[in-house]
C-alpha cells in the first residue's frame, strides 16, 4: 500500500514546493484535482511536479468546456454527453502521466431522473445510465492504461451510490474492463455497518482508497479503526494508493505541516501494525 496526498492539502506556497514537501516526508504519490482550470490545470500541475513524485490519481470530472460536472446519471442527455466526453479527456490525461485512475462520484444531491414506477424506479434508471456510461468509459480507461474509479458517497452528499456494494453492483453489471471502485474511509464510516467487512466483500474491485478520519480531518484525529481497515485491505491483496482527502487541522501553515507529518507517521504505523498477524 502506498500513501498519496491531494496536492491542495500540502501546506506550501507553490506546486513545486508541495511536491518537494511530499517527497521529503516519504509520500509516494500526489492526487490532482480538476477544480480551478480543468485539464489545462492538470497539465500545468504535472509540469510543475516534473517527476518529483508520481501522480497517483485525479479527483473530479469536467465537461467539454472544462466546467466541473458530475452528470453521469442526469436526465438531460446533452449534459450526460458533455460529462462523458469531458471524462474521456481526464482519462487520457491520467494515462499520459501514469496515474492509477480518475476518481468520480456519479452525481451529487437528489435524484436527477424521474420516478417511472411501477415501470422503473429512479435507482433502476440511474443504474442503467451508469452502466451505459461505464461500458463507454471503461474501454477509454483501458486504452490509456488507467482506471475509471467509481466513488460511492454518504447519504448527505449523494442519493444514488452510497455503499460499496452499490458500486460493485453497477461495475459488475457493466462487465467493463478499466472500471474499479474508490473506497473512502469517511463515507464508509457513515454508511457501512462494518468497514473491514465491506472491503472484504468488495474484494478485487477496490483499486484506490481515500483517507479521512470520522472528523473528515486527517487520520489520527478521530475514532476510525484504521488498523482493522488496513488489515482487511491487505487480506484482499490491495497494493494501490491511499490518498488523503480531508481537512488538515491547524491555525496556520506551520501547524498544518506539523499535524500532517504527524498523521503520516500515524498511518505508516497503522499499516505496520496491520501487517503483523
Amino acid at each position: 500500500m502506498k500513501i498519496s496526498l491531494q496536492l491542495s492539502l500540502i501546506p506550501a506556497d507553490t506546486t513545486k514546493d508541495k511536491a518537494k514537501w511530499a517527497k521529503d516526508h516519504g509520500v509516494e504519490g500526489l492526487e490532482l484535482g480538476v477544480w480551478g482550470g480543468g485539464v489545462a490545470k492538470l497539465k500545468k500541475d504535472a509540469d510543475d511536479i516534473a517527476g518529483v513524485v508520481q501522480i497517483s490519481s485525479v479527483c473530479g470530472n469536467v465537461d467539454t468546456t472544462d466546467a466541473v460536472v458530475f452528470d453521469f446519471v442526469n436526465a438531460d442527455s446533452v449534459k450526460r454527453r458533455k460529462c462523458i466526453e469531458g471524462c474521456k479527456k481526464v482519462l487520457e490525461f491520467c494515462g499520459s502521466v501514469g496515474a492509477a485512475g480518475q476518481i468520480v462520484p456519479p452525481m451529487f444531491g437528489a435524484a436527477q431522473v424521474p420516478d417511472l414506477s411501477p415501470v422503473m424506479s429512479p435507482r433502476e434508471l440511474e443504474d442503467k445510465l451508469m452502466v451505459a456510461a461505464l461500458k463507454e468509459l471503461g474501454p477509454v480507461a483501458t486504452k490509456n492504461k488507467t482506471l475509471f474509479l467509481l466513488e460511492p458517497l454518504n447519504r448527505y452528499e449523494q442519493s444514488y451510490l452510497r455503499m460499496q456494494a452499490d458500486g460493485v453492483r453497477v461495475i459488475e453489471a457493466s462487465k467493463a474492463r478499466g472500471v474499479a471502485l474508490l473506497s473512502d474511509f469517511f463515507h464508509m464510516h457513515i454508511e457501512e455497518l462494518n468497514t473491514p467487512a465491506a472491503f472484504r466483500a468488495a474484494g478485487k474491485h477496490v483499486a484506490h482508497i481515500h483517507l479521512a478520519d470520522n472528523t473528515r480531518m486527517e487520520p489520527g484525529t478521530g475514532d476510525i479503526d484504521f488498523v482493522a481497515g488496513f488489515r482487511a485491505l491487505l487480506d484482499i491483496g490491495f497494493k494501490g494508493y491511499m490518498a488523503y482527502e480531508c481537512g488538515i487541522t491547524g491555525e496556520n501553515n506551520a501547524d498544518r505541516a506539523k499535524n500532517l507529518a504527524k498523521s503520516l507517521d500515524f498511518v505508516h504505523a497503522a499499516i505496520a501494525k496491520a501487517s503483523k498477524k
